[in-house]
């Protein structure tokens, strides 16, 4: 049978799993050509050694906490907390206690912004369009 993966428009809950965490196995949301997303579950004192992925890496932690091990630093992720990592970035994970994390994988960098087109301008595209710049606030609200 064939694993199910979230097609374009497809709804995929990532509420948390509370007392039934403990329980859970990592799944695959979605594996496309450029990107792979998938709801990792860490039994506490777990860990994944480390390794580099060959993609723009994307953390969040959904519920739990975990210890990012970078070459610079070691960082820990709580819920709702959310990190980004280069290409290729070696790194390692260890679970403090039970944790389910939403990781994101971007394979392909996409476009480059031409030369000519300032990073601001996307956001002021975004706001023209209707949208908020406070969306995009760090921190608490």
């Amino acid at each position: 049978m064939a694993l199910h993966h979230a097609q374009p428009g497809e709804i995929v809950s990532l509420a948390p799993l509370g007392k039934y965490l403990s329980e859970a196995h990592s799944v695959a949301i979605t594996k496309k050509a450029g990107f792979e997303t998938l709801r990792l579950i860490m039994p506490a004192h777990s860990s994944i050694p480390r390794h580099a992925v060959p993609g723009n890496v994307m953390l969040h932690c959904l519920e739990g906490s975990i210890e990012l091990s970078l070459p610079s630093s070691n960082v820990t992720l709580n819920a709702h907390d959310w990190v980004y990592l280069e290409h290729s970035e070696p790194h390692s994970l260890k679970a403090l206690q039970n944790s389910a994390l939403l990781l994101t994988i971007l394979f392909n960098p996409g476009p480059k912004l031409k030369p000519s087109q300032p990073a601001h301008e996307s956001l002021e595209r975004w706001e023209d369009e209707g949208g908020s710049a406070n969306a995009y606030q760090l921190g608490p609200p």
